[in-house]
C-alpha cells in the first residue's frame, strides 16, 4: 500500500513538471496590460530620461519586447523587424518599445550604439530593474517575452528560454502585428 502511494505521489509530482513545461512570462493573450511604468530612454524624443512609453501609446496598438541579452544577434534582428513593421504602419499608430531588464551599469552606453549603429527609427530602447516592471510578472527565466497588444489588452504573448527566439519565431512575430493593427 506504502509502495502505491509513494508511487501515485512520484507520478503527481513528475507529472506537475511535465505540465509547467511551457514557459509563462507576462501577461497573456485576452489580459489587460497591467499599467505604467517608467524606464529609463535610451533613444526616441526622451532620451535620456525615464518615461512612461505605456502611457505615451495610450490604446494604440503596441509591441514590446522585454529582454535580458542586449548581446544576442537573434534579438537584433526582432528588433529591426519591429521597427520596420512600426514605421510600415505609421497610419495605424503603432507603437513599439524594447526593455531591457538588467542592472548592468554599460548597458547604456551599449544600447545608443546599437540604436545608432542599427539605424533604428521608431522603436524605443528603454532600461529597467532585471526583474522587470511590477506587476508584469516578466519570468525570470524567459529571456524575451513579446507582447502585442491594443486597447490595453493583449492580443498574442511569445516567450523563449535564452537560445530558442530564431527565424521562425520572429516571423511568426511579425505576422501576429496583423492581430493588433486594423486591416487595411
Amino acid at each position: 500500500m506504502f509502495r502505491n502511494l509513494l508511487a501515485a505521489a512520484v507520478v503527481v509530482v513528475l507529472g506537475g513538471v511535465v505540465v509547467a513545461g511551457d514557459l509563462k512570462s507576462g501577461p497573456q493573450a485576452g489580459e489587460k496590460v497591467p499599467g505604467p511604468f517608467h524606464p529609463l530612454n535610451i533613444n526616441g524624443e526622451d532620451a535620456g530620461k525615464k518615461a512612461c512609453l505605456y502611457c505615451k501609446n495610450g490604446d494604440n496598438p503596441v509591441v514590446v519586447i522585454f529582454a535580458r541579452n542586449a548581446d544576442d544577434p537573434a534579438l537584433l534582428k526582432l528588433i529591426k523587424a519591429i521597427d520596420a513593421e512600426t514605421e510600415k504602419n505609421a497610419k495605424a499608430e503603432l507603437g513599439s518599445f524594447v526593455v531591457f531588464c538588467s542592472a548592468d551599469e554599460k548597458l547604456e552606453a551599449k544600447l545608443k550604439h546599437t540604436a545608432e549603429s542599427a539605424k533604428l527609427k521608431k522603436i524605443v530602447l528603454s532600461i529597467e530593474a532585471p526583474e522587470g516592471p511590477n506587476k508584469y510578472n516578466i519570468s525570470k527565466d524567459a529571456d524575451v517575452t513579446v507582447l502585442l497588444y491594443t486597447d490595453r489588452t493583449v492580443k498574442a504573448n511569445h516567450t523563449f528560454e535564452k537560445g530558442k527566439l530564431d527565424n521562425k519565431a520572429i516571423e511568426a512575430i511579425v505576422k501576429d502585428v496583423a492581430k493588433i493593427v486594423p486591416a487595411k
